[in-house]
């Protein structure tokens, strides 16, 4: 009687244990069918050129604000610019998440990202020399990106940023969280910095 009752204690606490780590990643983790919505932006000090990159995913648009705030994921980056931090961010998110096997829909507002599928074939051509035969700026990333968008499933979506808050949907409300994390994580830096000044 006490081996059983022993038992279904210890079977209790892995079902807790289990539970309570699934909900750490429960936004992340989800069946082969289903899909990934993904959020990324950044925001860079443009004095000192670093930047803060953040992303969400979510496997539903409609899930609620208040669930997902806290789940925007935060990184810093040194040496860069604001289209180097777009892509640098992009890649950091999409290696964050290479196991899923679903389909991936990244939402964006850089016309760079945007144009890069696009681009490919020119700049494989060309060994990503530019017509002056320089080697263009970011071009390692830029290999980085046709790797890992090879090996996932993605579809790029543009969205425009910093829409008034009357004509927001979901998506725009869900970006939203990613614009103002990373430029919060900057204003932040910048004002810890300051204070240290004095």
């Amino acid at each position: 009687m006490k081996k059983e009752f022993f038992i279904l204690i210890m079977a209790q606490i892995c079902f807790v244990f289990i539970r309570v780590k699934f909900a750490e990643t429960e936004i992340i983790v989800m069946s082969e069918t289903q899909t990934l919505f993904l959020f990324t932006d950044g925001s860079v000090n443009t004095k000192t050129n670093v930047g803060w990159g953040a992303f969400l995913a979510v496997s539903d648009i409609e899930v609620p604000l208040e669930i997902v705030t806290n789940k925007v994921k935060l990184k810093r980056f040194e040496e860069t610019s604001s289209s180097k931090l777009e892509i640098q961010t992009i890649l950091w998110a999409l290696s964050e998440i290479q196991d899923f096997s679903g389909k991936i829909i990244l939402y964006t507002d850089s016309q760079t990202i945007l144009g890069l599928p696009g681009r490919r074939v020119r700049l494989e051509k060309n060994n990503y020399f530019s017509k002056q035969q320089r080697q263009i700026s970011n071009w390692e990333l830029y290999q980085q990106f046709y790797k890992i968008t090879d090996e996932l499933d993605c579809e790029f979506v543009k969205i425009k940023g910093h829409k008034k808050t009357i004509l927001k949907d979901d998506i725009d409300r869900l970006f939203t969280l990613v614009d103002k994390a990373s430029r919060s994580a900057v204003r932040e830096e910048n004002n810890s910095n300051n204070y240290n000044k004095f």
